[in-house]
């Protein structure tokens, strides 16, 4: 199943706009892109082996990890990859759930959530 990028990114706000509010305020200063696929670097990051693999990608200093001697540096970023998305997707409405999970998965790590934290929460 494959979408138009007009279509994925306003997914994207959708999944956004779920975020309850108190918790949408410290996103405002993130970025939020879609690319294709991650590139090589990204799989690096992301320490994944196979870029297919890789559908979502937080970049920056996660708030917990902020204070006066460790400010946050570049403006955070958050990547979905809208291809790897809808690769593991057979319908619409499995992309919707992909989407929405990726990005809590993505703004999970924003908060200082680390990988088991986010599959205990059921955002593997």
């Amino acid at each position: 199943m494959k979408l138009s990028a007009d279509e994925f990114v306003e997914l994207v706000r959708q999944a956004l706009a779920d975020i309850p509010a108190p918790f949408a305020a410290y996103l405002e200063e993130v970025f939020i892109d879609v690319e294709a696929v991650p590139d090589p670097e990204a799989c690096k990051e992301a320490d994944v082996d196979d870029p297919r693999d890789l559908l979502g990608l937080y970049e920056g200093t996660p708030l917990t990890e902020r204070g006066v001697e460790n400010p946050a540096q570049l403006p955070d970023r958050i990547i979905l990859y809208q291809r790897n998305i809808e690769r593991i997707c057979r319908s619409r409405r499995e992309i919707i759930h992909e989407i929405r999970k990726t990005v809590f998965h993505e703004v999970g790590h924003h908060f200082g959530l680390d990988e088991d934290d986010l599959v205990e929460l059921g955002y593997e």
